[in-house]
């Protein structure tokens, strides 16, 4: 174990001065963590091998991590702030969301219709398209301190996206295992799964933010946030190992959760404070995230992309932009929003993987020849996707005008 550990500071620590590289070529610094998991992970240069991502001291370290970064989301969801914009944030996550999963389906209904390949595993694509993964977006605006309508609209919809991607996905799988073996995730589980993180969050902010309204050293802010950041991850593991059919709880959304229970709570200028001071170690927190998401990437796959995978990620782009265009327009919210918020929700790979572990699992004994088309593309699509969504992300804040430093080009609203 202590190998292990001593490897993974190694990777960590390279992690971070690769991601200074790649700042300075003026690309995010999550291009070279995500980059540096692929190098470091077990599919080239094993200095991040299975055994220790398998390992359930590094998957609950993982996930104390998950709830620092969830963090971030929740400091956002200030009821005073959301108010003016609440209706227009859930027509938006709902259009770009949905509107993908309706597209991606529709598309691979027709190609596999005419190739004699079963209907619902087009479903399946659609469940596994719809989700966007926070991390790399949120590490793009903590990096360069972006500001503007679309940081203000993007960092609370990751939150709802993921509540959406968790409940139409485990509501397909559910049907599709139900339709090839007869058995399958009880429906009720499905709302268990969005509810439950959501009150270990509010259970234990309550608490933190009865201890954070005072003022305090930075020290003992410190010491309160991790200690019940540790407490809120530490329930979720519970609920996960004892409660679970198996582990599916959102450990980002339960420190999205906690953040926004006690950030309610506090005065707003006692909250930039917190939020000041929690920021280096949200800082460390993403860089070991990043590099855990780009760990199981296998970059051999790139070399079997193929049909499937080039129609996957077009489909998937057009149906996150056009959605959160069609929202953002239908609701009137600013005109950077509709023109580049899309951009901002290409990211994917970590939710794509986990998903599509759980369908692959799903389709193994019934339906192999399906598990092996999904696992190929989504795997294929991981990789491709995730360096140019990256890329992307960043183009979509500065294009808006966001970037620190920057005057805002689009100033008509």
């Amino acid at each position: 174990m202590i190998e292990l550990v001593l490897r993974w500071g190694v990777a960590i620590a390279i992690a971070f001065f690769i991601g200074k590289g790649v700042s300075k070529l003026k690309l995010p610094a999550i291009l070279g963590w995500l980059i540096a998991g692929m190098l470091f992970g077990p599919y080239a240069l094993h200095l991040l091998p299975n055994t220790l991502l398998d390992a359930t001291w590094y998957q609950n370290v993982i996930h104390v991590l998950e709830c620092a970064v969830g963090f971030m989301i929740g400091t956002e969801l200030v009821w005073k702030r959301l108010k003016g914009y609440g209706k227009a944030l859930m027509v938006t996550t709902l259009t770009q969301s949905l509107g993908t999963f309706a597209l991606v389906s529709g598309v691979f209904c027709i190609i596999f219709i005419m190739q004699g390949i079963p209907v619902y595993l087009a479903f399946l694509f659609g469940g596994i398209a719809l989700a966007t993964a926070p991390a790399p977006a949120l590490s793009i605006v903590q990096e360069f301190k972006t500001r503007g309508p679309v940081t203000k609209t993007l960092i609370p919809m990751a939150a709802l996206d993921d509540m959406v991607g968790v409940a139409v996905f485990f509501t397909t799988i559910a049907v599709v295992a139900r339709h090839i073996s007869g058995n399958g995730m009880p429906l009720y589980m499905i709302p268990v799964m969005i509810l439950l993180p959501l009150l270990i969050g509010i259970v234990t902010g309550f608490p933190a933010g009865k201890l954070l309204k005072k003022e305090r050293t930075t020290l003992q802010t410190l010491l309160i946030l991790i200690a019940m950041i540790a407490v809120t991850a530490a329930v979720g593991y519970w609920c996960n190992t004892y409660l679970m059919p198996s582990p599916l709880l959102n450990f980002m959304l339960m420190g999205m959760a906690f953040s926004a229970t006690f950030s309610n709570m506090v005065t707003e200028e006692r909250l930039q404070r917190i939020i000041a001071d929690f920021n280096p170690l949200l800082g460390i927190a993403m860089i070991i995230v990043i590099l855990n998401l780009g760990a199981p990437l296998d970059y051999h796959a790139i070399l079997g992309a193929g049909f499937y995978t080039a129609i996957y990620i077009v489909i998937r782009a057009v149906g996150k932009y056009f959605g959160a265009r069609l929202g953002a327009k239908a609701t009137g919210m600013p005109l950077t929003v509709q023109k580049y918020l899309g951009f901002t929700l290409l990211p994917h790979s970590g939710v794509s993987l986990v998903f599509t572990g759980i369908a692959v699992s799903v389709l193994n004994v019934s339906a192999p020849e399906c598990a092996e088309i999904i696992k190929g593309t989504i795997a294929a699509a991981a990789v491709i996707n995730e360096i140019i969504a990256v890329i992307v992300a960043k183009k979509g804040f500065e294009w808006a005008g966001e970037m620190q430093g920057e005057k805002n080009l689009n100033d008509k609203k």
